[in-house]
């Protein structure tokens, strides 16, 4: 088997994740560098997973000869330069979400893409859930009928400090991104209006940044259906995700997941288990399995389950739900693109 070399730049919370993952879950994978600006941090990581080069600067891993992917976990305003200089380097390129906050700067770095004739997944890894999954294959194969509803819950166990929030774009940008990502991918159909009604009820700090926390975001397809996406920052009893897909010829939904699946009957109530509590545990095989296929699309040559345009077309629905909010009205997407 043909091993890809990868590179990853940033080595926080979720780039630990992708090195863990890469290193113990992709065969087909090799992490041979790392880079993060706390290279004390990088080394320490590095070092749990048995890789021998870490680098503060970003553009040695780039410039890596063996390097043949880039895996970019930097913080957002980072992402789209590395995706441009990863691009001209010849390096094929997995990017977390989002590509950027402005759509002008995401086509740019998408235009690099392009031209130098690289491979770009954006890592929206609920679309390989399997859960998730199966609701899309239940929707391809017609089970479902036309798509009449749907409606996503997408609740955080804890919110995030509110100096993230000042940075990261904001709930819509960096939490609901993902649902829009996954209200596209299960129903098949662009988004054409956004509706928010949007508070902050969790954490007032959040609110003094110019973000909120808690929302209601009515969607419009294309094909006519209509979408419900609930989010909170906060779930006192774990990470909510649940999906539910209404048709013409019936209905598909995807419950939380657990640690384990016992219920305790007593004369006092029914007790189980709470849900896993973040995406750290509860998309463990959705990682697995966008990175083992991100790795064999590169070796292989073959097409990319999650493009540059998904990653822009979802930025552009958390800027009209921004809009919307700022604005208490719908918002067309057409007003955006």
């Amino acid at each position: 088997m043909k091993k890809l070399k990868l590179g990853v730049i940033g080595t926080g919370r979720i780039g630990k994740v992708h090195i863990a993952t890469l290193v113990q879950n992709v065969p087909q994978a090799e992490v041979v560098a790392v880079a993060d600006l706390n290279i004390e941090g990088a080394t320490e990581v590095a070092k749990g997973f048995g890789i021998e080069t870490v680098y503060s600067n970003y553009k040695d891993v780039i410039n890596h000869p063996e390097v043949e992917a880039i895996v970019i976990c930097s913080p957002t305003d980072t992402h789209a330069q590395y995706i441009v200089e990863a691009a001209r380097a010849g390096k094929h390129i997995f990017c977390e979400k989002p590509v950027d906050l402005s759509l002008e700067v995401i086509r740019g770095a998408l235009e690099a893409v392009q031209k130098a004739g690289v491979k770009l997944m954006v890592g929206f890894n609920r679309r390989f859930d399997p859960n998730f999954l199966k609701i899309k294959q239940l929707v391809v194969e017609g089970k479902i009928g036309d798509p009449h509803i749907l409606k996503i819950t997408s609740r955080d166990p804890a919110p995030p400090p509110a100096e993230y929030s000042a940075v990261s774009g904001g709930m819509f940008m960096d939490m609901t991104i993902h649902d829009f990502d996954m209200a596209r991918y299960i129903v098949g159909s662009e988004v054409t209006e956004v509706y928010v009604n949007a508070s902050v009820l969790v954490d007032p700090e959040i609110g003094k940044v110019g973000d909120v926390d808690t929302a209601i975001i009515t969607l419009s397809f294309a094909n006519g259906a209509m979408g419900v996406i609930d989010n909170s920052r906060k779930a006192v009893y774990g990470y909510d995700q649940r999906v539910e897909i209404f048709g013409s010829k019936g209905m598909a939904c995807a419950d939380n997941n657990f640690p384990e699946n016992h219920r305790y009957f007593a004369s006092d109530g029914v007790h189980g288990s709470l849900p896993l509590n973040f995406f750290m545990d509860r998309y463990l095989e959705a990682y697995a399995n966008e990175m083992k296929i991100f790795c064999e699309a590169v070796v292989n040559g073959l097409s990319l389950p999650v493009s540059g345009d998904d990653g822009l077309k979802s930025v552009a629905i958390a800027l009209a739900a921004k809009k919307s909010n700022a604005e208490h009205r719908p918002v067309k997407l057409s007003e955006i693109l």
